[in-house]
């Protein structure tokens, strides 16, 4: 019977796992986690810490006890320290500090990402901490309650950031968002869209400073200010939400890795050295907007990832198909998604690009109930007129509109093919002339 390691057990670990459990009765599956807790679903940390859920119980799909239901052998609070590629054996230490030595024949890392501390004098001071793992939502939970909190300051504007920022709020915190960017979710949105944001958490009370750099924390043991470049704000608690970098500390010298150091794989999800998969948040994955090699650290993409590695580390060869990065935010009610490049990514990458927008109700004007704007704007290559990326924001659920340009990307769909779509109509849906035609017959 061949032996599969796992080390990490989170979404894409979690998700290989289970493939292989439900799949291949003939493996010996081992897994290594240093979390005392396993698949705890971490884009639902802003809904538990707002009140918006009851609790944390949802947030976890799997668990030591499930895996080793289905045959598996799981050792939680595990570091592993060391690979011996050579005479294929990791070595680390348990919560007890004894040392594990542990053979494979297949090695599938999912060692995820760790947070970016930031170089700040005085990140240090009490009430200054990350929010990602499960104990950090909790610590998090238990400051909040607090009354001597009042000032809470979030560095970081990305999707942590924003979505944590309005968890605060709804706690009664006099919040402050805080980025050196010049507005928040620049990453996946245009100005446009990032301006409709901007609003919106201005609107609710939410403080919100960019172009600021944070020069330092000050405090007499806790925290009590934020000093940027531009000015003083007070705090009583700050969040680092600056974002994230791949965990590949094992096997750095010996596996290929890309700028960042996220472990280089193909489309099985092999790295460089033979009989060794990386998968999640540690590895590359392919990208189909860039058509190449990228770093998408997303939860989904995480799942499809293992899903990948599973199979091919047994014998099952599959590729991956690539992805575009979907993703989305709801904030306030301001519901937005958006996949692939934008304007200002593509033309980074080198693209020379065009874009069409459109503005409109969702359905015809006569639907008095449940009827928002919605706004598109649907990016492609000026020379193919290939479609490389897409927006969508509205107060509706527009949530599977995205989907569509997903596989557009992947598939290499052109603006003009878009505008003769076989698009239904029903006026509880959209509009005859609806926003997804109208956008690409306005394209150049």
């Amino acid at each position: 019977m061949s032996k599969i390691v796992f080390v990490g057990a989170n979404h894409a670990g979690t998700a290989a796992i289970n493939t292989v459990l439900d799949n291949y009765k003939d493996k010996e599956v081992v897994v290594f986690d240093r979390n005392s807790n396993i698949s705890f679903l971490g884009c639902g940390m802003a809904l538990w810490i707002g009140n918006v859920i009851d609790g944390p119980e949802g947030l976890f799909y799997s668990s030591k006890e499930k895996m080793e239901a289905k045959g598996a052998t799981v050792h939680m609070e595990t570091e592993i320290e060391n690979i011996d590629f050579d005479n294929k054996v990791i070595i680390g230490r348990d919560k007890n500090g004894n040392e594990v030595k542990e053979s494979y024949d297949k090695l599938i890392l999912a060692t995820g990402s760790l947070p970016i501390s930031p170089n700040i004098p005085g990140k240090d001071l009490d009430n200054v901490q990350f929010v990602k793992l499960y104990q950090d939502a909790a610590q998090t939970i238990e400051r909040l309650n607090n009354p001597n909190i009042k000032n809470v300051t979030v560095i970081g504007a990305g999707y942590i950031g924003v979505e944590l920022a309005e968890a605060f709020e709804r706690h009664g915190k006099n919040v402050t968002l805080l980025d050196l960017a010049s507005t928040c979710l620049e990453r996946y949105y245009d100005r446009p869209f990032t301006e409709m944001m901007e609003k919106n958490l201005r609107d609710h009370n939410i403080n919100t400073r960019f172009g600021e750099k944070v020069v330092e924390l000050k405090g007499n043991g806790k925290v009590e200010k934020v000093v940027t470049d531009k000015g003083e704000i007070d705090a009583d608690m700050v969040v680092l939400a600056i974002g994230f970098i791949p965990n590949t500390f094992l096997g750095k010298d010996k596996l290929e890795t890309i700028g960042n150091g996220a472990y280089k794989v193909n489309l099985k999800g092999e790295t460089s050295v033979k009989d060794v998969y990386a998968i999640g948040d540690c590895a590359t994955i392919y990208d189909n907007a860039r058509q190449e090699t990228n770093y998408i650290a997303l939860a989904t993409n995480a799942v499809r990832s293992g899903i990948v590695a599973a199979y091919n580390a047994c014998g099952t060869e599959i590729e991956s198909i690539g992805v575009q990065g979907s993703n989305g935010i709801s904030i306030y009610g301001l519901n937005m998604v958006s996949t692939g490049l934008t304007v200002n990514s593509a033309k980074q990458f080198g693209y020379e690009v065009e874009y069409t927008e459109f503005e409109d109700t969702q359905k015809p004007a006569f639907m008095k109930h449940n009827n928002n704007d919605v706004k598109l704007r649907i990016v492609y290559e000026k020379g193919s007129r290939r479609i490389l990326g897409a927006q969508m924001a509205s107060r509706q659920d527009i949530s599977m509109g995205i989907h569509m340009f997903s596989l557009a990307i992947q598939e290499k769909v052109t603006i003009d093919k878009l505008k003769l779509l076989d698009l239904f109509f029903l006026p509880h849906f959209n509009q005859p002339y609806n926003y997804i035609t109208m956008s690409a017959l306005s394209a150049k």
